[in-house]
């Protein structure tokens, strides 16, 4: 029982042994990102501003929504007209 401890410990004392090294070289040789988002960053915005500019903002984000959902409701009248128009015509077959 003791070599199968000691053989455990041996496996588990290597692996946070590499684990360690591993560790250690990647925060030794870790650089600081240094990205030019300069020009990212303007056009992002200026496409923001644009964008709640054009569309009223939060106000025509809530109107577009509105008018989606009445233009839904329309279509699944729509369909619950052509579903009573299809059991009909089920009903006259004989199903």
């Amino acid at each position: 029982m003791a070599k199968a401890l000691g053989g455990k410990g041996a496996r588990v004392s290597v692996l946070a042994g590499v684990f360690a090294a591993g560790f250690l070289a990647g925060a030794w040789s870790q650089h600081d990102a240094n990205a030019q988002l300069d020009g990212l960053g303007k056009a992002a915005g200026k496409a923001a501003v644009g964008s709640a500019v054009g569309e009223g903002g939060a106000l025509g984000a809530a109107a577009k929504l509105g008018t989606t959902i009445s233009d839904l409701e329309g279509h699944v009248t729509g369909l619950q007209q052509n579903v009573e128009a299809l059991k009909a015509v089920q009903s006259l077959l004989g199903g």
